[in-house]
């Protein structure tokens, strides 16, 4: 067993061919950034670059966009599938420890901030990387998220063999409300336009691939390599006999002030 400690690493060629629904969400988010077209703007929690793409194809060639994520995998393969646009450039750092300079024109983010536990010095960081007026929108897991997923992986995780495994982990997910959220935009530097919170169920399929890729990907880090499988056929199992993914999307719309 491991106990990990810093971003999660990801299985980056997989996550990008199951997470479907995260496609539709990083379009709903852009939707809410006007943009002239020769920004800088950053990209949080860039994964493979599903949002790069799209922010790329709505700006112009004199424009940048600064893709930032944790794992490694996930910088190297959208290097890899956005690198040869001069305008896209990925770096590996820990949201936690954001440095940009200068300070760029705007931030979005998708599916990210859920797996972010200290809120507060997040949105610090991404105030500090932001130059005054710039705009910020973004888009997590929220108060209530997964819900089914959630119970079903506490209810495994309190059986034998994992009880002892997880004992003492309060597990990945950060899921706050709109109004916990805006206080410490606002405590950050922000001043929010609207944060809100919005119902998008998914059934994503393969279920099993998806859960072991996406939803419990930081429960199987901290298990031997022979209770993988077990565990996630228990979650899938725990599920039913309605295996949703009830995702409640946490939105954000700021300024920095």
């Amino acid at each position: 067993m491991s106990t990990p400690r810093g971003p999660r690493e990801w299985d980056a060629g997989a996550y990008h061919d199951l997470a479907t629904p995260h496609q539709a969400w990083g379009a709903a988010i852009l939707d809410r950034l006007p943009l002239d077209g020769d920004e800088t703007v950053l990209d949080l929690g860039c994964g493979t670059g599903r949002v790069t793409a799209q922010l790329l194809e709505r700006l112009g060639p004199d424009a940048r966009v600064i893709g930032v994520d944790g794992s490694a995998r996930m910088v190297q393969d959208a290097a890899r599938r956005l690198g040869g646009d001069p305008r896209a450039s990925f770096v590996q750092q820990d949201l936690l420890e954001l440095e940009i300079a200068p300070p760029a024109d705007a931030a979005v983010s998708s599916a990210t901030f859920h797996w972010i536990e200290d809120h507060d010095t997040l949105f610090a960081r991404i105030r500090g990387a932001l130059r005054p007026g710039a705009r910020f929108v973004a888009q997590c897991g929220g108060r209530g998220n997964v819900a089914n997923v959630v119970r079903a992986t506490r209810e495994v995780s309190a059986r034998e063999p994992y009880a002892e495994l997880f004992a003492g982990w309060p597990g990945p997910w950060n899921y706050a409300g709109p109004e916990e959220t805006a206080e410490r935009l606002e405590r950050a530097g922000f001043a929010v336009e609207r944060c809100w919170l919005e119902p998008s169920p998914q059934r994503p399929e393969p279920l099993r691939d998806f859960l072991r890729t996406v939803s419990l990907g930081s429960h199987l880090e901290r298990l031997p390599a022979e209770l993988h499988e077990p565990f996630v056929d228990a979650v899938a199992v725990a599920m039913e006999p309605d295996p949703v993914h009830d995702y409640v999307r946490l939105n954000i719309v700021a300024v920095a002030v």
